[in-house]
């Protein structure tokens, strides 16, 4: 098994009344991640508890080598989440982000649906290993297709996918073999508003603790406003099996 050091850290921020973030850290079964309730729906904090409970539910005690379909495992806690929905919330239903890696044979395994983050710092160059799933995201995606695609300026931001949603969700899956040294973040939007990659990239690298680092990355949030709730995991990798 590697060696590795992970801290997580949440903050309501400044005008929330409510954190609707989770994070996923269970270091002995190797997984991490984020879930963001989705804001406008009612049950956001649920909708993110569920799907975090869920990941490791699924992941956590599972026999060493064993083969995870993370897609499929996914898919179901989307149904979880939306049949939860429809108890707490059946005119809107609910909903979340959710971005989780899992460390097997050397290899962070990521799945991704939403605008919750995954960057991997390697050689001192930060890398963002997933996509947003917003519509200004998908639109320049799309325009460099040769599609021609607008969109209004106010729903720049909203999600074209999400978890909770009615019928199966599409499903990034990153791969990324392990090297001695890399570091990698999970975090929600509200720190990726507020904080440039460029400042995290001057962060993360810093000869410091895992703590330490994590905990000036939210601070730095909180500090320029502070209007969502900001959450991350930060995960260092130390020596491999």
């Amino acid at each position: 098994m590697p060696s590795l050091r992970a801290v997580a850290l949440t903050d309501i921020g400044r005008v929330r009344q409510r954190n609707e973030d989770r994070y996923i850290l269970n270091l002995p079964s190797l997984i991490f991640g984020v879930a963001d309730g989705v804001g406008g729906l009612p049950g956001g904090a649920d909708a993110a508890q569920c799907a975090a409970d869920e990941v490791v539910a699924a992941l956590a005690n599972q026999p060493a080598g064993a083969e995870h379909d993370l897609v499929a495992i996914v898919q179901q806690i989307n149904l979880s989440v939306h049949n939860l929905g429809i108890k707490l919330s059946p005119s809107m239903g609910i909903g979340t982000t959710l971005s989780f890696g899992l460390v097997q044979n050397n290899v962070l395994h990521i799945a991704h649906v939403g605008d919750s983050r995954c960057y991997g710092l390697r050689q001192n160059r930060l890398q963002l290993l997933t996509e947003d799933h917003s519509v200004e995201n998908e639109a320049r995606m799309r325009r460099a297709r040769g599609e021609t695609v607008y969109y209004h300026e106010a729903n720049r931001n909203a999600l074209t996918r999400c978890i909770g949603q009615p019928t199966p969700p599409l499903v990034d899956l990153v791969d990324r073999p392990l090297e001695v040294g890399d570091r990698y973040l999970f975090c929600t939007d509200g720190v990726t508003r507020l904080v440039r990659d460029s400042e995290l990239a001057e962060i993360i690298e810093r000869d410091s603790s895992p703590e330490e680092l994590l905990k000036e990355i939210i601070s730095l949030a909180i500090r320029r406003g502070g209007p969502d709730n900001a959450t991350g995991v930060l995960v260092f990798v130390d020596e491999l099996s």
